[in-house]
C-alpha cells in the first residue's frame, strides 16, 4: 500500500476518535483508468481518470452515521470526522451494527492475482479499437457502427479501522468491444461482443472480437415476433448469469433477515435441479469479483451456495448474521457513504454436462434467448416476467430470430427445471454457463 494513503487513513481515525467517536473504519480507494473510444475508422476520444475517494463511518455506542469525500486536506478530514459523529448521535441505535473485532478480522491474507501492472499506451489502445472495428466494418452486410472501444484501470482499495486493522490490495483490468449494425428490408439491427480480464493477456484479438459483432449483428436481420405458448428455452451463456444473480439475490443475508426473500424458508433444502451447483469464490485467480478481505475485514473464503441443488446458506454481514443469530460469512461489500452490505465475491453456477448444440438438437420448438431487456421480477415472490430475443428453435436447429417476447414463469419452476450446458464464460464475476429451462411461457405474436 501507498505510505501516504496509510498515512491519510490513520488520520482519519484519529480524527474520529478526537472528535468523540467510540469506534471507526475508513476505506480509501485509488484508481487510475485510460479509455478510447472510436468510431468510422476515427479516434473520437481518449480519456484518462485519476481519483481516489473517502469513506469513514463511526460509532457512538450503538448508533453509526457514514460520510464520504474527496478532499483529504487536514482540514476536511477534521470537519468531516465531526460531521459524521453528530450524524451518528442522532441516528438510531441499531443493535446489530457493529466493528470486527480483532479476533475476527483477516490477517493471513491469500497470495491470488489480481493485479497486471502492464502499461498500454493510448496510441495502443486507439489501435485495438480501430483494429476491432475495422475487422467488424469489413464483414460483408454490416452498414454502420456505434463505435469500438479498448481500455486500462486499476485501483488500490485500503480499509483501516480503529481495532487495529490496516491492509490493503490492488486490481487491474483490460477491455475491449464493438457495437455494429446492419441493415435489411428497412429493418435495423444491431449487436455487439466484448473481451474483459484481469490481466491483459488474458484479452481476446481485437479481430476476433469485431469479427464476433458483426456476425451477432446479422443474424438478427429478419427478426419476427414468436408464436404464444408454454415452450423449452435456452438462455445463451451471455444472459444466462442473470439467473444466476435471482439466486444471488434470494440468498442476500439483508433480504432473508426482512424476510422479504422467496427462498427464506429453503436453507437446506433442494431449491433447484440437481445438476446445479454454485460456488462463492473470492479466492479465484484472475477473477472479477476476486478479493482478499470483504468490506468489513472478516477472512474471506470459497463456499457452495447451492451444491446438487440443496441450498447451504446465506451470504452474511455481521449484521446480517447477528440478526439471524449466524456466523458471518465474509460477503461484505463496502460502500463509501454507506454501511455494509452482503453481495457476492464470484458467483459461479459451474458447467453441466452437455454440449450446448445437443440442447438445441432435443427441442422440436422453443426459445433460444441471446438477450434481454426490461425486468418485472419479483424476489418476495419469485414471479418472473422479461423481455427476450434471440433466435427460435424448430426440429433441432436455429431456424430464424426472434424478437419481442416475453418470457413468464416462477423462478422456483425454472430453478427446479433447469440444466446447465458446458460452456461457462467467467468474464463477469457473477457467470453461469448455457441453461436450458424445460418450459416458460413465452409471449410474442
Amino acid at each position: 500500500m501507498e505510505t501516504d494513503d496509510k498515512k491519510i487513513v490513520d488520520q482519519m481515525l484519529d480524527a474520529a476518535q478526537k472528535a468523540g467517536a467510540d469506534g471507526a473504519d475508513v476505506s480509501f480507494i485509488r484508481g487510475h483508468g485510460l479509455d478510447v473510444q472510436v468510431r468510422l475508422g476515427k479516434v473520437e476520444s481518449a480519456e484518462r481518470s485519476e481519483d481516489y475517494q473517502v469513506g469513514m463511518r463511526v460509532f457512538v455506542g450503538q448508533r453509526s452515521a457514514s460520510v464520504s469525500t474527496g478532499q483529504l486536506d487536514t482540514d476536511n478530514i477534521t470537519e468531516l470526522a465531526q460531521r459524521a459523529v453528530s450524524m451518528a448521535k442522532i441516528a438510531p441505535e441499531d443493535p446489530y451494527a457493529r466493528l470486527a473485532n480483532a479476533e475476527e478480522q483477516a490477517r493471513a491474507l491469500p497470495d491470488i492475482e489480481l493485479f497486471d501492472d502492464t502499461s498500454i499506451s493510448t496510441e495502443a489502445l486507439s489501435e485495438m479499437a480501430l483494429t476491432c472495428e475495422a475487422a467488424a466494418l469489413d464483414t460483408n452486410g454490416i452498414s454502420n457502427s456505434d463505435g469500438a472501444s479498448a481500455s486500462t484501470g486499476m485501483s488500490e482499495i485500503l480499509i483501516g479501522t480503529s481495532t487495529g486493522f490496516t491492509a490493503a490490495y490492488k486490481r487491474s483490468s483490460f477491455g475491449i468491444s464493438a457495437v455494429v449494425l446492419a441493415e435489411h428490408d428497412g429493418q435495423m439491427e444491431r449487436d455487439y461482443d466484448y473481451s474483459a480480464a484481469v490481466f491483459a493477456e488474458d484479452l481476446e484479438a481485437a479481430t476476433k472480437i469485431g469479427k464476433s459483432a458483426a456476425e451477432r449483428t446479422l443474424a438478427r436481420l429478419g427478426a419476427r415476433k414468436p408464436q404464444t405458448g408454454s415452450f423449452p428455452v435456452i438462455y445463451d451463456k451471455r444472459v444466462s448469469r442473470s439467473i444466476a444473480g435471482h439466486i444471488a439475490s434470494g440468498i442476500n443475508g439483508a433480504a432473508i433477515a426482512r424476510g422479504t426473500s422467496f427462498l427464506k424458508d429453503q436453507l437446506g433444502e433442494a431449491i433447484a435441479a440437481s445438476s446445479i451447483s454454485i460456488l462463492d469464490n473470492p479466492l479465484l485467480n484472475r477473477g472479477m469479483g476476486s478479493r482478499l478481505f470483504d468490506g468489513e475485514t472478516l477472512p474471506v473464503t470459497k463456499r457452495y451456495m447451492v451444491e446438487n441443488g440443496v441450498l447451504n446458506g446465506w451470504l452474511l454481514t455481521l449484521s446480517t448474521a447477528a440478526q439471524l443469530g449466524l456466523m458471518p460469512t465474509g460477503n461484505a461489500s463496502r460502500s463509501l457513504s454507506g454501511p455494509p452490505s452482503p453481495s457476492v465475491s464470484n458467483f459461479i453456477m459451474e458447467n453441466g454436462e452437455t454440449e450446448l448444440d445437443d440442447m438445441i438438437a432435443d427441442i422440436k420448438q422453443g426459445l433460444y434467448i441471446t438477450e434481454m431487456m426490461g425486468s418485472s421480477v419479483s424476489m418476495t415472490t419469485g414471479d418472473y416476467s422479461r423481455g427476450a430475443s434471440g433466435f427460435w428453435i424448430e426440429n433441432g436447429k436455429l431456424a430464424w430470430p426472434a424478437t419481442e417476447a416475453t418470457v413468464a414463469g416462477n423462478l422456483k419452476d425454472i430453478f427446479m427445471n433447469m440444466t446447465p450446458a458446458n460452456d461457462l464464460d467467467l468474464r463477469q464475476s457473477i457467470a453461469a454457463p448455457s441453461l436450458f429451462v424445460s418450459a416458460l411461457t413465452v409471449a410474442g405474436s
